[in-house]
């Protein structure tokens, strides 16, 4: 007979296939986030991307780590932003590909991917931290499997994969997030005053990366407010904890303090009521849109599960509820009740999202196991497996489409269509028509319309744009004062922000006007839409306008009526052979 397995191997065996399994995940994690990553470039499609590079390059360029802007406040970010360009740019002249320093900043503004792909290969790392960090805190909370299902649905969620390619604050903060929340794990099964204070540290760097990490101090304050009503001595340190966390935010931030002004400035010109194409809805009507984001990311099924898994947890371990549930409830209620909603804003809630399906995963396992009386070894992968298969589609959707942008798609249309001798005005940072022939104008808010090629030559730093764009939310044709409008007349016009403002006209009245403005009487040549699984990006149109002597004598009675504007545009634009043509 053969002799059983002794326990130390099987033990052995079960941890090398476990950490055997993470291993995949993980590279699966990266492999997706790394897949495209370089979509766009040379242009850029994502608003802030510009604006976080050239604040750092900025940084280097003073050789001063104040980033002179503090919205998010983004400053770890910055930081390590500003770390890569170093490394990239000493590299490269280290290798004698750049002369110096001044011609690797040159050579930057021409072509901003020997920077972006550095940068977004960063975040992405990060995005693969995240994905190890739900893994270990899953663990911890439900046991292996719950963490290896946990890190799986979050390695394949199409949109953490989204946001782990931009150059912004949202992974990055959910690092934090995730080490906060591990802490006060810590703190209600251990309650050692090491846990509060990396509690505390990790609320700190969270906060010197987005603002809203701070409801995730929630979640050590409740487990060390259940252990003190529990008989333990540990008031002391809850202090400990707080301290801990301001230390950590200025010692991090220390321009928050010396630069106030800049904190208070950005924070009035980030808390703005509406948005073009994002302005919320109140409570409830914000929470179902985050809840749909959410079905359209994970399914139905998982959502569902995930709610079983939060009200299940506290019933059956309720330790880990206290330390997991507030932070997180909290970040829920505070990206609700905003007067604004991105889906960004749900990054950091992806992986709460992850364990809690994992868990209710598990915890359903160990139901069956329990009723039927035998080892089902095999039911949690499968589920897993199944449940994971709905989540893929979204995320090659997604990559398709990222890949298909309908910038990408109207610069095509320029290229085919456009003389070479014509000027264009452009609403988006579309460098990959520089090197064309066409004299290329951008909207840069009181400047008017100003020479794109000049403005990168001049290497324009993010203060003057900050300056110029006088607290718009977006820099495009709205951000134009009416009277600087005219600098922005040119043969064409690719306008991304178009429909935002015709659909909200009664929140954006004056902006829309300068739109009707710009495009009266003039020819709608193309109309590139998004169209889901195929291309992504805003709705951009393509006008050829009409000859300034006749488009101009009109615009001081069209900015007087703004109820005939929207009228006299509708019926002024001609649409010619290539109108709302289908570019795929």
């Amino acid at each position: 007979m053969t002799e059983p397995t002794p326990p130390a191997r099987n033990a052995g065996r079960d941890s090398w296939t476990q950490h055997s399994l993470l291993l995949l995940i993980l590279l699966a994690a990266a492999g997706l986030r790394i897949r495209g990553i370089g979509f766009g470039l040379p242009a850029l499609y994502d608003p802030d991307e510009p604006l976080f590079m050239m604040t750092a390059i900025e940084m280097l360029r003073n050789n001063s780590l104040n980033p002179g802007w503090f919205g998010h406040p983004g400053t770890i970010t910055l930081y390590c932003l500003a770390l890569t360009d170093l490394i990239v740019g000493s590299i490269g002249i280290a290798t004698g590909r750049y002369a110096d320093a001044d011609a690797f900043v040159r050579a930057a503004y021409a072509d901003p991917g020997i920077l972006f792909l550095p940068a977004r290969i960063l975040i992405a790392t990060f995005g693969v931290v995240c994905v190890y960090l739900t893994w270990r805190l899953g663990r911890r909370i439900g046991g292996t499997r719950t963490g290896l299902l946990a890190a799986a649905f979050l390695a394949v969620n199409a949109v953490h994969i989204e946001y782990s390619q931009l150059i912004r604050t949202d992974i990055q903060a959910s690092v934090f997030m995730l080490l906060c929340l591990s802490s006060a794990l810590s703190i209600a099964e251990s309650g050692r005053l090491r846990a509060y204070l990396l509690a505390g540290i990790f609320v700190g760097l969270g906060c010197a990366t987005k603002w809203p990490a701070a409801t995730f101090a929630l979640s050590p304050i409740a487990a060390g407010i259940w252990r003190v009503a529990q008989g333990k001595r540990e008031a002391r340190n809850l202090l400990a904890f707080a301290g801990a966390a301001v230390a950590t935010l200025f010692l991090a931030s220390p321009y928050l303090l010396l630069d106030y002004p800049a904190v208070v400035r950005n924070l009035t010109g980030e808390a703005r009521p509406i948005h073009p194409g994002s302005t919320g809805g109140g409570l409830l009507d914000n929470f179902g849109w985050y809840l749909r984001s959410l079905f359209g990311s994970f399914g139905a099924i998982n959502i569902a599960l995930a709610t079983f898994g939060t009200i299940l947890l506290p019933l059956r371990n309720r330790g880990p509820a206290i330390a997991l549930l507030p932070g997180a409830g909290a970040f829920a209620v505070l990206i609700s009740i905003q007067t604004l909603r991105w889906e960004r804003w749900l990054v950091p809630l992806l992986p709460f999202v992850a364990i809690m399906t994992g868990y209710a995963v598990h915890a359903l396992s160990d139901m069956a196991r329990a009723w039927t009386g035998r080892s089902l070894r095999l039911v949690e992968p499968l589920a897993g497996l199944l449940l994971i298969l709905p989540m893929l589609p979204p995320v090659q959707d997604r990559a398709v489409a990222r890949a298909n942008d309908t910038r990408q798609l109207a610069s095509a249309w320029i290229r085919a269509h456009v003389p070479s001798d014509a000027s264009i005005v452009v609403e988006h940072a579309a460098l990959d028509l520089i090197d064309g022939p066409w004299k290329l104008l951008f909207p840069l808010g009181s400047a008017g319309c100003v020479d794109a090629r000049a403005m990168l030559t001049g290497r324009i730093r993010y203060a003057e744009v900050e300056t110029l764009r006088s607290g718009s939310p977006i820099v495009d044709l709205a951000s134009v004062p009416s009277p600087r409008l005219e600098s922005c007349h040119a043969r064409y016009a690719v306008l991304t922000h178009y429909d935002r403002y015709r659909d909200a006209q009664a929140d954006f009245a004056a902006e829309w006007r300068r739109y009707a403005a710009l495009t009266r009487r003039s020819t709608l040549r193309a109309t590139i839409t998004p169209a889901d699984g195929e291309r992504a990006g805003p709705a951009v149109y393509i006008f050829e306008l009409a000859p300034r002597h006749r488009a101009v004598g009109r615009l001081s009675t069209n900015a007087a009526h703004p109820a005939n504007a929207s009228a006299t545009t509708t019926s002024a634009v001609k649409p010619g052979r290539a109108v709302n043509q289908k570019m795929a």
